[in-house]
């Protein structure tokens, strides 16, 4: 019968103990909101390309100077001529260059996520204390927070330009109040779009792509359906169709309550009865998107 012997080591055994010393922790403990914080403000500047390479902060910064830019020409225009009013309303700033914001949107989005379901980390975020509610409103929030920044800072350059010029001061602020409303309801709206789609794809490229085609393509399917319909002479067809396209439904709403001047052909914006649908509608996607955003990360957490 065998009679097992005690490892002894051998002659140029290497193995050695260590004493690393493991020590209980006793500090505070952050929990989840420090969490969310922490994802919320790591998310908020990659989608600026902070703290990263030098070659992923060059496509969002030059979006955000694309967009400041035509503002400060406007401002210097204003103040060179002495003009009694901006050229645009604030209202119609994001309207005119939503290819810049659709850009954006389109490149940050799966910036945001899709990294993290390529590489399997989503449900490391999930281990603890952090949760999928936790995880979808930091992100949803921070890319939001940076469509927000993108959107606003040109409306800042044209307040503070006109208030330079000398403009009537109660006007510009009016004016500059409903931009801010109107900017803040398309930034959630198409921060919830864009993160809804690149969700769909651990590929960067395909989320790029496909949030391009479903801004792109849907704008540009209910502009020429609303120049049919004014060809026709029905007008009142204009402003239903408008429902089915993100920039619509932000020209749309803001036409109806924010003194906008619609962009819809004809200029036929919604009546304040149409525009409720409107809100409706906005408010709606929000929060369907974000309904989605959590669906999809349940399940990505298993």
């Amino acid at each position: 019968m065998a009679i097992d012997q005690p490892l002894v080591p051998q002659p140029g055994d290497q193995t050695r103990i260590h004493n690393i010393g493991y020590r209980n922790y006793d500090g505070p403990r952050l929990g989840r909101a420090y969490a969310r914080r922490s994802l919320y403000s790591q998310s908020l500047r990659g989608a600026y390309g902070l703290g990263r390479s030098v070659k992923s902060k060059v496509l969002p910064m030059l979006l955000f100077v694309v967009m400041c830019v035509p503002a400060a020409i406007m401002v210097a225009v204003a103040v060179a001529t002495k003009a009694k009013d901006l050229p645009v309303d604030y209202t119609r700033y994001a309207i005119i260059m939503q290819a810049v914001i659709s850009l954006y949107v389109a490149s940050q989005a799966p910036q945001s996520v899709s990294r993290d379901l390529r590489f399997k980390t989503v449900p490391l975020y999930f281990s603890r204390p952090i949760e999928t509610a936790d995880y979808v409103r930091a992100k949803f929030a921070a890319l939001a927070s940076a469509m927000f920044i993108l959107t606003a800072a040109p409306l800042i350059v044209l307040y503070v330009g006109a208030l330079l010029a000398k403009l009537d001061f109660a006007d510009q602020t009016k004016g500059f109040a409903q931009g801010l409303v109107s900017v803040t309801l398309l930034s959630l709206l198409f921060a919830g779009i864009g993160l809804v789609i690149a969700a769909i794809t651990p590929r960067r490229g395909f989320g790029i792509a496909a949030v391009i085609a479903v801004l792109t393509i849907s704008y540009g399917a209910v502009s020429t359906l609303q120049a049919i319909a004014d060809a026709q002479n029905a007008t009142n067809a204009i402003p239903w169709i408008g429902l089915f396209s993100p920039v619509t439904l932000i020209d749309g709403l803001q036409s109806a309550f924010l003194g906008a001047s619609s962009a819809f052909p004809g200029g036929v914006g919604p009546t304040h009865g149409e525009g409720v649908v409107y809100v409706l509608a906005v408010l709606g996607l929000i929060a369907a998107t974000y309904g989605l955003l959590i669906r999809r990360y349940r399940k990505v957490g298993l």
